[in-house]
C-alpha cells in the first residue's frame, strides 16, 4: 500500500489547551477512521517549525490521502499536506531504473 505524509498546522489559540488538543486529536482520528477504514497509521509525532504535527500512514490511493487531508482541514487544521512518500530503498530502485 503507498505511503503518505500528513503535515498539518493548527490555529495557535489551539495548541494550549492539553485536555482540548486531545479531545480533538482522538475526534478527528475517530472521523478518519470512520471515513477511511482501510488507512492504517504508522507514526504519529508533534513538531517544531512550520508543521505542528506530521504523520506517516498507508493509504489505497492518492484519494484517500485527499480525504484525509480535507478532514483535517474541516476539523479545523489551517493547513494540512498529504504527501506521497516512498522507503529509501524503493526510491534507490526506482533510480536504477532512471539511469537505465
Amino acid at each position: 500500500m503507498p505511503l503518505y505524509v500528513l503535515m498539518t498546522r493548527l490555529a495557535p489559540e489551539s495548541l494550549h489547551d492539553a485536555k482540548g488538543r486531545r479531545a480533538a486529536g482522538k475526534e478527528w482520528l475517530q472521523k478518519v477512521r470512520s471515513a477511511c477504514p482501510e488507512v492504517k497509521f504508522v507514526a504519529h509525532y508533534a513538531l517544531l517549525g512550520p508543521y505542528d504535527f506530521m504523520d506517516i500512514y498507508d493509504a489505497p490511493d492518492a484519494e484517500t490521502a485527499h480525504k484525509i487531508s480535507l478532514i483535517s482541514r474541516s476539523e479545523g487544521a489551517l493547513t494540512a499536506e498529504s504527501w506521497p512518500a516512498l522507503a529509501y530503498d524503493e526510491f534507490l530502485r526506482v533510480l536504477e531504473k532512471v539511469e537505465g
